[in-house]
């Protein structure tokens, strides 16, 4: 009796090794997946098109404010901006 209690709780705490590694490896892969499809074809896409998401390069101003341009839109137009 005291074997089948040893053997069982074995058992289970090997399947739940077992069950944390193949999560492990599947979360894993399942990301890498997505990172490679979603970021990896977003800068492909962005390389050919030309954009560029970040100002990486320096600039010669002296600052870097960037110009809001509130007064281009007439009024009404900043009410339902949310």
């Amino acid at each position: 009796m005291i074997n089948a209690k040893r053997f069982f709780a074995g058992m289970g705490s090997g399947m739940k090794s077992f069950g944390m590694l193949i999560s492990a490896i599947i979360n894993s892969s399942l990301l890498l997946i997505v990172y490679l499809v979603g970021v990896g074809i977003t800068s492909i896409i962005a390389k050919l098109v030309g954009k560029r998401f970040l100002d990486t390069k320096p600039s010669a101003k002296g600052s870097y404010w960037s110009p809001l341009g509130l007064k281009t839109r007439p009024l009404k137009g900043h009410y339902r901006q949310f």
